[in-house]
């Protein structure tokens, strides 16, 4: 690391203050949604791979969206488990500030995806006899490949910018995990480059998305208001809702947590916001994803028939 970038050698992660018994139950609480999450991203991810009927372009972002969930709720949930049945919580800079990579890595990535979702969803419905043209393979893999090298790349821009601040004391890491901003709050240097930096990659990864996506939700809904059948306005709109649904959840969370001035309980609210990003986001996706459509909950009936005929 250097002599002159760091001078602690580890943090400690200071999650919520709660007595033990509350931490033991804790534990066992956000142990069973973890595991549930990767259980029921991983049927989605299974269903897709194996199902031929789901391989299109809106089942193929989907995937990716999963593995998103399973990689962004490992990244820092195992940890957070450990510390609630261990008085010991302190955590190595090097592990920290990889934590705080694959976090930021993992959350963007799930942005681009999710306005890659509503250009699908936006080209499916407003130009559907173009759909297949526009949308098809080699366009949906360069916009995959996309989404994941800007997410890592902006990811590792804000890890070198954290590698270059001297940490000095205190230690105490006012959060579940080594959030980017809990640990900013600790260096002795100068962060204004990382502040306007995290500024610049809000207002692209959060703001300009979020716009272009009700602009395209815009379009999309007036778009189907126009369908003469009441079954295809039906099954637009609960496709449009689902997505919808996921982008409220995780946009509006993430426009709070890094948008919103600061105030004095932001710091106890952003605890609570992350959980839901690591824990009940991740699980409530492929619930909202499966139990809305009739396409996941059709193939997941043929594969529990096959299963039995075996």
């Amino acid at each position: 690391m250097g002599s002159n970038q760091s001078w602690v050698t580890e943090f400690i992660l200071v999650g919520f203050q709660l007595s033990a018994e509350m931490e033991v139950l804790l534990f066992w609480i956000f142990s069973l949604l973890y595991i549930f999450s990767l259980l029921a991203n991983g049927m989605i991810l299974g269903l897709i791979c194996l199902d031929p009927s789901l391989h299109n372009p809106m089942y193929f972002f989907l995937s990716h969206l999963a593995i998103i969930d399973m990689s962004y709720a490992s990244s820092n949930v195992p940890k957070m488990l450990a510390n609630l049945v261990n008085q010991n919580r302190t955590i190595s800079f090097a592990p920290c500030i990889m934590q705080t990579f694959l976090y930021l890595g993992f959350a963007i990535t799930e942005c681009l995806i999710l306005v890659v979702m509503s250009y699908d969803r936006f080209v499916a419905i407003c130009h559907p006899l173009q759909y297949t043209v526009i949308m098809n393979w080699r366009v949906c893999t360069v916009l995959a490949v996309t989404s994941w090298s800007c997410g890592f790349i902006l990811a590792l821009v804000h890890a070198i910018l954290l590698l270059r601040l001297p940490f000095c004391g205190p230690r105490e890491v006012n959060h579940l995990f080594c959030e980017i901003l809990s640990v900013l709050k600790l260096a002795c240097g100068d962060i204004w480059i990382n502040q306007v930096v995290i500024l610049a990659d809000g207002v692209y990864v959060l703001v300009g998305p979020l716009c272009l996506m009700l602009v395209s939700y815009m379009r999309i809904f007036w778009a189907v208001l126009k369908i003469q059948s009441k079954e295809g306005r039906r099954k637009a709109f609960s496709t449009c809702s689902s997505h919808l649904c996921v982008f409220g959840l995780f946009f509006g969370i993430a426009v709070v947590v890094y948008m919103v001035p600061e105030s004095n309980q932001q710091e106890e609210q952003e605890k609570i916001l992350s959980l839901f990003h690591s824990l009940f986001n991740p699980m409530l996706n492929p619930l909202i994803y499966s139990l809305r459509n009739a396409q996941v909950k059709g193939a997941l009936y043929r594969a529990l028939q096959k299963k039995r005929s075996m």
